[in-house]
């Protein structure tokens, strides 16, 4: 068994699956949620629960952050700069704007306690199976102290830089699944149209030079039609897309092909996708292609 507990805060898609395999490695996990089932799961799971963020911090030395806005990291940020406990290194996995991360950084450091800048790689699916990519940044030895959580959860971290080079390795890594997922629809959508089988399709193609990780992680739901166990929601994914069209705007860099993805998933929003799987672009494109399939039963 793992010899100190950890901290998860926020028990969503991500923070329930990387907590999950946590307690598979041998932690003991401390999880809160505002969420009563999200709360229950975590219990469920073998996890224990905290009452807040303060009784999480009281315990357990190292606290990860998976949080859904940057209002909510600020909040959780003040709560635990203000608890009385053992904590030392929060590790914030969020994908949310650096200045927003500065100022919890800045807001924990007083009481102590070292933000690491820390996004993922990997979709909900792909955290359940610990096929995550950590990009670690800030400070190096509190990253390097926290390897052994990193492992728990995920197929391989890296340390990228200073604080903040986390959240930037992230937003080049989104751009691509933006367009690859775009992609992935639109290929499959002309198979489709052309009289293929979908599912053949997405078999021989995977296995071609033409694949993408996207393709493979998102083209079973295009085959099925079924966008409902969402990994990424279409509503979440949309600050994503804004958080990383807001860094390309003030790096001055053109982005025209994330650019040009961007109306599919505004689209999928108007359509009633936005809790469902970004994977749903594929029906977008399929009505715009004329080339309506069932809705999965």
């Amino acid at each position: 068994m793992a010899s100190e507990p950890v901290g998860m805060i926020g028990l969503g898609i991500m923070g329930s699956a990387m907590s999950l395999n946590l307690i598979k490695a041998g932690f003991e996990v401390a999880g809160f949620d505002v969420l009563d089932h999200a709360r229950g799961a975590h219990k469920k799971a073998g996890g224990s629960i905290g009452v807040s963020c303060a009784e999480v911090a009281a315990e357990c030395p190292t606290v990860i952050t998976s949080l859904p806005s940057a209002d909510a990291l600020l909040e959780t940020a003040r709560d635990l700069a203000h608890a009385r406990g053992v904590l030392k290194v929060v590790v914030e996995t969020s994908t949310l704007p650096i200045s927003v991360k500065e100022e919890a950084r800045e807001m924990l450091s007083k009481s102590g306690i070292r933000l690491l800048d820390c996004p993922l790689s990997g979709t909900g699916a792909q955290a359940r199976k610990k096929d995550l990519i950590v990009y670690a940044s800030g400070d190096k030895k509190a990253c390097q102290s926290v390897a052994s959580v990193f492992e728990g959860f995920s197929r391989a971290h890296y340390y990228v830089g200073e604080f903040g080079s986390g959240s930037k390795t992230k937003f080049v890594a989104n751009l691509l699944v933006a367009i690859h997922n775009i992609a992935a629809a639109e290929a499959m959508v002309l198979a489709m149209k052309a009289g293929l089988d979908p599912a053949t399709t997405l078999k021989v193609i995977s296995d071609g030079a033409g694949t993408s990780r996207m393709l493979e992680v998102r083209g079973p739901m295009m085959v099925k039609n079924d966008y409902s166990e969402a990994t990424m929601k279409v509503r979440t994914w949309q600050k994503d897309m804004s958080v990383i069209g807001d860094f390309a705007r003030k790096m001055e860099c053109p982005t025209p092909l994330f650019s040009a993805s961007a109306p599919i998933y505004i689209a999928a929003m108007a359509q009633g996708f936005g809790d469902a799987d970004t994977a749903s672009v594929c029906a977008v494109l399929e009505e715009m292609a004329h080339h309506l399939r069932k809705p999965h039963a």
